[in-house]
């Protein structure tokens, strides 16, 4: 499961999005239950939030059960993700993120497109709390052998995700794209720390 992923290096156009965070501050360890950068449809086009990660109806009442991932195979039927599908579609821009492989010992691998950025598709809500109201968010995962890796969109990809007028057969497709080819590191295991948010992280094998 892709738990983990990193966002730390972007360029001055990406940072001047609408709602770009002015005190956005790169992460190299970003865990569920964490605050992350979403993305979604805005008025003029695409505007920037933040957002915790684990998807928060405003029915939702014990927020241990927020999901911080959403299957692509199920998400259409299942209750949690039906109307956020339908309605309120999102992007998560990362660099990269990690997968634990082995058996008796995982090793972790740093996973990038060689893009400068990789937008995984997600799904947002918006849940109120003493009066104010806070975005929440969880990302699509599809199926990688015995793995799950996040459905990673390309940029048409990306427009037709948010876009409120794109037909449902279209957005099933993009749920059953196939996966996208991705270069992979080794890495040293200072990234299995989750309180470990540096640059460390990527520490070769």
């Amino acid at each position: 499961m892709s738990g983990r992923y990193a966002l730390f290096r972007w360029s001055p156009a990406f940072a001047a999005l609408p709602g770009f965070p002015a005190d956005q501050q790169p992460h190299w360890n970003i865990a569920p239950n964490g605050q992350v950068l979403l993305l979604r449809a805005g008025r003029d086009g695409r505007e920037a939030a933040r957002a915790r990660w684990g998807l928060t109806p405003a029915w939702l009442q014990d927020l241990s059960k927020t999901p911080a991932h959403a299957r692509a195979e199920t998400l259409a039927e299942q209750p949690m993700f039906r109307e956020p599908f339908r309605l309120r579609r999102g992007l998560l821009p990362a660099n990269g993120f990690y997968e634990w492989r082995g058996s008796a010992r995982k090793r972790p691998y740093w996973m990038t497109s060689g893009d400068s950025l990789m937008y995984f598709a997600a799904l947002w809500e918006v849940y109120p709390v003493g009066g104010h109201e806070y975005l929440s968010v969880a990302m699509i995962t599809q199926e990688a052998a015995s793995l799950r890796r996040p459905l990673i969109l390309g940029e048409h990809e990306q427009a037709l995700w948010l876009s409120n007028d794109t037909p449902p057969e279209q957005l099933a497709a993009l749920l059953a794209k196939p996966q996208v080819a991705l270069r992979e590191r080794a890495l040293a295991t200072l990234v299995n720390d989750p309180k470990l948010d540096a640059p460390e992280c990527l520490t070769p094998a």
